[in-house]
C-alpha cells in the first residue's frame, strides 16, 4: 500500500443507480452471506473483502461509502486496516466494526482509532442496519 494520503470523492458516492455502496470485510462466510443478504434487502450495494488485504485494495480501487470489517481476520487484523484507513485517507470512510470479542480495551482501541460503530457479534440484523442508516444518512 502507498503511504500517500488517498482522495476520496467529495460528494455523496453513489452507484450509478444511486444505492449507497458497502465493503464487507470479513473472512466469515456465513456472516457475510447474512449481512449481505440484510443489507441488499435495504436498498445497498454489497462488495466484498475476505482478508484485511483484500479490503484495503478494495477501497482503494472501489471507494466504498461505508466499511463493516470484522476485528478478527487472516493476513491483516480489522485494528490494522482501521489505521491504515485513519492514516491515509484525507476524507474518512465511516467504518463499522463488527467482533465476538467481549473485551472492553479493544472497543476502547477500536475508538481511540476513530471507529464510527462498534458491534459485538452475534447481533440482530436490525442493529446493524440502525447503525448503517444512521452512518450514511
Amino acid at each position: 500500500m502507498a503511504d500517500e494520503k488517498i482522495d476520496a470523492k467529495t460528494e455523496d458516492q453513489q452507484t450509478t443507480d444511486g444505492r449507497k455502496r458497502i465493503l464487507l470485510v470479513d473472512d466469515d462466510t456465513d456472516i457475510v452471506e447474512s449481512m449481505r443478504a440484510a443489507l441488499e434487502a435495504n436498498e445497498y450495494e454489497i462488495i466484498v473483502a475476505r482478508d484485511g488485504n483484500q479490503g484495503l485494495a478494495m477501497v482503494e480501487r472501489e471507494d466504498p461509502d461505508l466499511v463493516i470489517l470484522d476485528m478478527m481476520m487472516p493476513k491483516r487484523s480489522g485494528f490494522l486496516v482501521l489505521e491504515w484507513l485513519r492514516r491515509n485517507r484525507r476524507v474518512p470512510t465511516r467504518v463499522i466494526m463488527i467482533t465476538a470479542n467481549e473485551g472492553s480495551r479493544h472497543k476502547a482501541y477500536a475508538e481511540m482509532l476513530g471507529v464510527d460503530d462498534y458491534i459485538r457479534k452475534p447481533f440482530p440484523m436490525t442493529r446493524l442496519i440502525e447503525s448503517v442508516d444512521r452512518l450514511l444518512a
